[in-house]
């Protein structure tokens, strides 16, 4: 299950960016949790404190027959994928072929990366770091200029973007 591999890889990359931290517990507690989620084991009596982030059994049993990237295959509308080149939660490197090979048959899909962007799509440069959401930003004016365009593709910018491109750092 994709979900729990992208826990255990958050964690690991928590761990290792602050090594000042003991994240021992916190590597070893998620990767238990994600392992348990996965396993044939998982029931709907399986209390939610034993799953990760304490979520119930009957999320995790549901989730295992959703599949994202087969289900916007199957759409029969335009798909627009973005990606924040800078995120460590879902990333370029593990998450995003997926993407890419799963909708490489279709027509109509875009697929855009962002490479200064972290997982909220906020701009900065470096490691992403979970202070990073703490201190207040803007969406980058690019991505939503990029929704927008996708949205009604040629049409001219509205006030909204007239100002979020006036205002790029």
């Amino acid at each position: 299950m994709t979900r729990c591999r992208a826990a255990v890889r958050t964690v690991h990359y928590l761990a290792a960016l602050d090594s000042g931290q003991d994240m021992a517990g916190a590597v070893e507690s998620i990767t238990r949790q994600a392992a348990l989620v996965e396993s044939a084991n998982l029931s709907p009596a399986t209390p939610a404190t034993e799953l990760l982030f304490g979520w119930p059994a009957s999320y995790w049993l549901d989730l295992r027959d959703y599949d994202p990237v087969a289900t916007a295959a199957e759409l029969d509308r335009p798909v627009l994928v973005i990606q924040g080149g800078r995120d460590y939660q879902v990333t370029v490197d593990a998450d995003l072929p997926r993407w890419q090979a799963g909708l490489a048959h279709r027509p109509g899909v875009t697929i855009r990366v962002y490479d200064a962007d972290d997982h909220m799509f906020f701009s900065g440069s470096g490691r992403s770091t979970p202070a990073d959401y703490q201190r207040p930003h803007h969406l980058d004016p690019a991505v939503v200029a990029d929704i927008a365009d996708w949205v009604l593709p040629g049409t001219k910018p509205g006030p909204l973007a007239r100002f979020l491109s006036s205002h790029k750092r």
